[in-house]
């Protein structure tokens, strides 16, 4: 098991959602700590609460994305690349998840079992996505460090 598996155990166990163990991903990436960016990151959680959204790990990614490539003062101009990058993470979300799993609503991916359930079936995209995200920004000369 890698470090990054072991750690996105860790924050399961302590009870964070799968859109936050993204955001804390990022944040130990970068040595850094951000509680309201985590908080926020709560509210894209099992399909935005009901389970019939996006599942939260392609809007947590997306969001993480936007973390690195987005305008965020007024003197920042963000990156040309943010929407691309979005779009590439997207489309490798439905490619991959969405075609495995009939869709990219929670309630396609982990089905009649519920947000209960999601931690079993989720552990793997969430690794598979978060690995996808750091390929995008990399790819785009990000380095999150």
């Amino acid at each position: 098991m890698d470090d990054t598996l072991m750690q996105m155990l860790r924050y399961a166990a302590k009870g964070y959602a799968c859109s936050q163990i993204m955001a804390l991903l990022t944040l130990d990436r970068c040595k850094a700590s951000n509680p309201g960016f985590v908080r926020a990151m709560a509210g894209l959680a099992y399909g935005c609460g009901n389970g019939a959204a996006t599942c939260g790990l392609l809007t947590g990614a997306c969001c993480v994305i936007g973390y690195f490539a987005g305008k965020g003062t007024d003197d920042e101009a963000g990156s040309e690349e943010l929407m691309l990058m979005l779009e590439t993470m997207n489309d490798w979300f439905q490619g991959q998840i969405g075609e495995r799993h009939g869709g990219i609503t929670c309630q396609a991916i982990v089905g009649e079992a519920g947000p209960e359930a999601s931690r079993s079936i989720c552990g793997g995209i969430l690794a598979e996505t978060y690995a996808q995200t750091v390929k995008i920004l990399t790819d785009h000369d990000i380095h999150p460090q």
